[in-house]
This record gives structure tokens, sequence and C-alpha cells, in this order.
């Protein structure tokens, strides 16, 4: 869920009559509305080069393209005018790469004035409070903001709403491995199996444990623990064991396709040297049904 502190400020920014849902607060010096609403050709308007979101997930950007096609472009981008003639956005980049996408010729949007740190805290809000950023996108915009404008880190926190750990955090995982960040932002780490790897402490082990981690599916628990049992002295060097219940089962794995491939309910049971499967059906037709159906499966 967003931090309700995030919900502050747009009033003080835009006035109550001009607010947009669309477009997040900020705690960040007042912002004047500059002409207020119009429509801007899209060939005017240029990306935010200072956005801290990187990466747009096709379908849902498509899902947005076709409603816009529709309904048109229900809520307006926030942009500044640029010294060149062009607009730049602050907020909605997504909104106007599915408007082109549509073939809109113009997008509403709210031109207001914003120094480039203002420019920056407002599109970083923005993604935050709708949780559009990965891990790393986070953290990134977090030390933008340190290293451009001179920041501390308790001052962004307070910026954008969040508690000073959570942007400590958040800069640490700034310090992981170009393979384990790819993890991160293909979702198969989360932000705290990120740090479980970070904390262990020979970087050498570190791939390795976040392919485990990701590979068996631990929870973020689960790999603080395992993190730690890396991190204890190793007894003749022998490697620590992926805990069993993080092993694959391979007889349960058999047993979930072979219910999707008859559609009935299957157990297999498995002892030392033999087993035996056994497979409900439901009447003569459906026996009838099950022995073409074993026929015919292929697993």
């Amino acid at each position: 869920m967003a931090n309700k502190s995030l919900g502050r400020g747009l009033s003080a920014l835009f006035g109550e009559e001009n607010l947009d849902p669309a477009i997040p607060p900020t705690s960040a010096e007042p912002v004047k509305p500059k002409n207020g609403f119009r429509n801007i050709p899209l060939r005017r308007i240029e990306p935010n080069r200072a956005q801290p979101r990187r990466e747009f997930d096709e379908k849902s950007l498509q899902e947005l393209e076709n409603s816009i096609r529709i309904h048109g472009v229900l809520a307006p981008i926030t942009v500044r005018q640029g010294d060149n003639g062009y607009y730049q956005i602050v907020a909605g980049e997504r909104r106007w790469r599915a408007a082109r996408r549509a073939g809109l010729d113009t997008i509403p949007a709210m031109v207001i004035d914003a120094d480039d740190r203002t420019m920056m805290e407002l599109a970083l809000i923005e993604n935050l409070q709708r949780e559009d950023l990965n891990p790393l996108e986070e953290a990134e915009g977090y030390r933008a903001l340190i290293d451009q404008f001179g920041l501390k880190q308790d001052t962004v926190a307070e910026r954008v709403g969040r508690s000073r750990s959570a942007v400590a955090n958040s800069l640490r995982l700034l310090s992981l491995s170009d393979e384990v960040r790819s993890m991160v932002i293909d979702g198969k780490l989360s932000s705290g199996h990120a740090r479980a790897v970070l904390s262990i402490q020979e970087e050498s082990k570190r791939l390795a444990a976040a392919k485990t981690m990701a590979d068996t599916g631990m929870s973020v628990r689960q790999a603080e623990a395992y993190a730690k049992k890396l991190n204890k002295p190793a007894q003749e060097d022998k490697p620590v064991p992926v805990p069993k219940e993080f092993q694959p089962d391979y007889y349960a794995e058999l047993q979930r396709k072979l219910e999707g491939a008859l559609g009935r309910r299957v157990h297999i049971e498995n002892k030392k040297n033999k087993g035996r499967i056994e497979l409900e059906y439901y009447g003569d037709d459906d026996l009838e049904r099950l022995v073409s159906a074993l026929a015919a499966v292929i697993l």
C-alpha cells in the first residue's frame, strides 16, 4: 500500500479545483500552475530524461492504448515548458506513450513551473505512489536526488514520504552485482531477497545463493535464514546444503502434471523400491473417458 504521507500537498501545488487524481502530491516546494490545462500536440512533448522508471510493461501499455482508442486520455499528464519550446513530461509518461501508439495528435496536460529537482521529485513520487517502480529504479531515483542535488538521505526521505531506513535500505541494493540486479528487475527476487543476498559476507557466494533463492521459491524470511547459514564458518569446506523443504519434489510435480492432463485427482505414493498411482473416476462413462485420455496423454 502506498505511504499515506505521499497523499499531501497537491492542493497546494495546483489548487483543489484543478486537482488531477492521476497526479501524485509532493511535500516539495509549491509548484505554480502556468496557464493551467491545455491540449498539447504530442510532437511538442518529450520524455523526462531523469524519469526514474526505465521498464514499461508491454501488456499493460497495450491495454492502456486500447482504452485510449475508445475513451481518450481521461487523466491529463503534467508537463513543464522547456527553453527550446518543447514540453517535458513531469508525470504521465506511460499515458503519453500509449497516446502516441493510439495515433492521437494531442493530449490534455497541466502545465506547471518546476525546476529540475522538483521535476525529479514529482516523477519519483508519482511512480512510488502507483508502485510502478521496481526496487532498483526506486533506489536509482533516490541516488539521483542525492548525487545531482546534494540532498541528504533524511531530506530525500522527507520529500518522498518514506522513512530514512527505507531509503537507506533501498540504496543498499545499488551494490548488487549486475547478475543479481537482473534477477530483481525481472521480478525473480524481491528487495527483501536482495537484501538477504547482500548480507552474505563472501561476495563469491552471493550469485549462487540468489539463484537458489529464486529457483526454490524461498520466502524472504527463509532467504534470510539461508544467508545466515552461508555466513557460518565452513566445516571441512563442505557446501551448505539447500534445506530439504526447498528441494524440487519430482513426484509432486508429476502428480500436478497428471491432474492437469487428465482433469481429475491423482495421487502418487512412492516407496523405496516401488509405488502406486491412484486415479479417480466418476461412473462408467467417465471411466471410458479416462481410458481414452490415458492412451493419448503425453507428459
